[in-house]
């Protein structure tokens, strides 16, 4: 049967609704690996955006420098090429000036025509105002001829003609302003060279317009804001590599991490299981060899007593009996030594000294190995994972020393000072093999570095190979793991270092 096609549609939306839910969902709750990834990604971040804002600040005042040097080189050639213009005009007639009286009005007229005709380029031409803003001569707005210019502005609002007088007056100088442009009659910037003729009271000039100038700036600040736009794009695109190195360098180096810790996982739990296992084989190894065959013999004995005892021979069961008991009572023995092995009592009631005490006790009379062992009074200061842990260090050294060294004097000594706590335990037997050998030697070593390393602590094993040469375990907690005395009287530990 086929779906209807709404229907088929209506289940790829919302198939797609729920993928890019997830995927959003990812986004906003990133896992740890994503978030080393952006913790170690935000620094670059910030030093990039830094680096972005400083190179574009620089480029910006060094071409802005540029800029207004372009400019000022372009005006300056402007304010040249009008001063030319300007001496060469009053060389034209200057023979004419020179020879004339203040009041030669037909020496004026013909300087007014020379002037008039002289028309540069599609825009340049030279202007003439008497002191009074009267125009004179204007070849390209031939309709200001004859009036009264003075306090002419231009739409900025800048004054015009009264400037230009008051230069001449001066003798001569430049002024820029807003003025029709004859192409197109509309404004545009000019810059204007006057020059005062004192004699007859005139201002003579020319301007040019430098919009042409104000293009080419415009086209040099574009481009600068182009290669800052360039260098931005530049800068984005290879912080965005960087970005993607990172987190492909963050996601390979989690994927690696996350596989070697996943590998030391399972090593560990394999090793947890083995020493479970271990555990459970010496158990029932000494409930077996030990206790069981005692068991067995008190069985026997009662056995023995009770057919005795059917036969009215009260006195022959005596023995049998008083066997008995002496085998239950060694039973009970074995029953308290392994629950001591597997937790002692003591060292949750009296502490970690009287607890080591027992153990170096115990390991003399069942080895026969000579034993001293010295502490000062803790009052039981060290915390719970502390004792345990020392107490298993302890226990641990002593199994090794007794399956492995061949030693015949075991020294243990448990002290604390101002940094913490430390047990030390040492013998004159065969020591341990060195390098790569002693990370083979079994768990018993790697289980003492692991539950010290759990405490922060340090373990020290001394130790080389050869008879006598003997071996020092040296295990260190911080004083962290100290607990504060109970009343103020008890301020430090009763023994120094």
């Amino acid at each position: 049967m086929k779906l209807p096609d709404s229907v088929v549609f209506d289940f790829r939306l919302k198939t797609a609704y729920r993928f890019a839910m997830g995927q959003l969902r990812r986004i906003l709750r990133p896992d740890y690996a994503q978030k080393l990834s952006l913790l170690a990604a935000i620094p670059l971040i910030l030093a990039v955006a830094a680096i972005a804002a400083i190179v574009a600040y620089q480029s910006r005042v060094l071409a802005e420098r540029e800029v207004q040097s372009l400019e000022h080189q372009l005006l300056e050639a402007k304010k040249a090429e009008l001063r030319n213009y300007v001496t060469q005009a009053r060389n034209g007639f200057y023979f004419i000036y020179g020879l004339a009286a203040p009041d030669d009005d037909l020496a004026k007229t013909e300087v007014a025509q020379i002037l008039a005709a002289m028309i540069y380029g599609t825009e340049g031409s030279f202007f003439v105002y008497d002191y009074d803003g009267m125009n004179l001569v204007n070849p390209r707005r031939t309709g200001l001829i004859g009036n009264d210019l003075s306090g002419l502005t231009d739409s900025a609002g800048t004054p015009i003609v009264d400037e230009l007088i008051n230069l001449a007056r001066q003798g001569s100088g430049y002024h820029t302003f807003l003025w029709p442009k004859p192409s197109t009659g509309e404004e545009a910037l000019m810059v204007a060279y006057v020059l005062g003729l004192q004699d007859w009271r005139w201002a003579v000039g020319t301007g040019v317009f430098i919009d042409d100038v104000l293009a080419t700036v415009a086209s040099a600040r574009a481009e600068v804001e182009n290669r800052v736009r360039t260098t931005f794009i530049y800068i984005g695109v290879i912080t965005l590599l960087a970005l993607f190195i990172v987190f492909v360098s963050g996601m390979l180096l989690n994927i690696r991490e996350r596989r070697l810790a996943d590998a030391k996982l399972k090593e560990l739990t394999q090793r947890v299981f083995d020493a479970q296992e271990e555990e459970r084989g010496r158990v029932a190894r000494e409930l077996h060899d030990g206790i069981s065959q005692i068991l067995v013999g008190v069985r026997y004995t009662l056995d023995n007593a009770r057919r005795r005892l059917g036969r009215d021979d009260q006195k022959g069961a005596l023995p049998p009996l008083d066997k008995g008991i002496e085998n239950l009572g060694t039973a009970i023995t074995e029953v308290r030594r392994i629950s001591r092995d597997l937790r002692p009592g003591v060292l949750d009631d009296l502490g970690l000294g009287p607890a080591v005490k027992a153990l170096a006790d115990d390991f003399r009379e069942r080895t026969g190995i000579d034993t001293d062992f010295a502490t000062v009074v803790f009052r039981n200061r060290l915390d719970q994972d502390s004792k345990t842990a020392l107490y298993r260090i302890a226990q641990e050294a002593l199994t090794n020393i007794e399956r492995h060294s061949g030693a015949t004097k075991v020294t243990i000594d448990l002290r604390g000072h101002k940094t913490g706590a430390t047990l030390r335990i040492s013998d004159n037997g065969r020591g341990l093999v060195t390098g790569s050998e002693r990370d083979k030697a079994g768990l018993g070593l790697r289980n003492m570095q692991e539950r010290i390393e759990q405490l922060d602590g340090t373990l020290r094993i001394l130790s080389s190979r050869g008879a006598d040469s003997g071996t020092v375990i040296e295990a260190r907690v911080p004083l962290s793991h100290l607990l504060p005395p109970e009343d103020a009287g008890v301020t430090q530990l009763e023994a120094k270092a």
